[in-house]
């Protein structure tokens, strides 16, 4: 398992060791939802936020 800081807080957030890039994880202090963009380093960003799609 390895850890990354949290971009929102600073908080270190543990990566299961089947974690997979573009996978979201979540901030245990803040809650933030983070996308998983790197594993050697572990690197973390804040997770785009989805869009209504209104059939257009």
């Amino acid at each position: 398992m390895s850890v990354a800081a949290c971009p929102e807080c600073d908080a270190q957030v543990k990566i299961e060791p089947d974690t997979r890039v573009s996978e979201i994880v979540e901030c245990g202090d803040c809650r933030s939802e983070l996308e998983v963009t790197s594993l050697e380093p572990a690197t973390l960003t804040q997770a785009p936020e989805v869009e209504e799609d209104w059939g257009e």
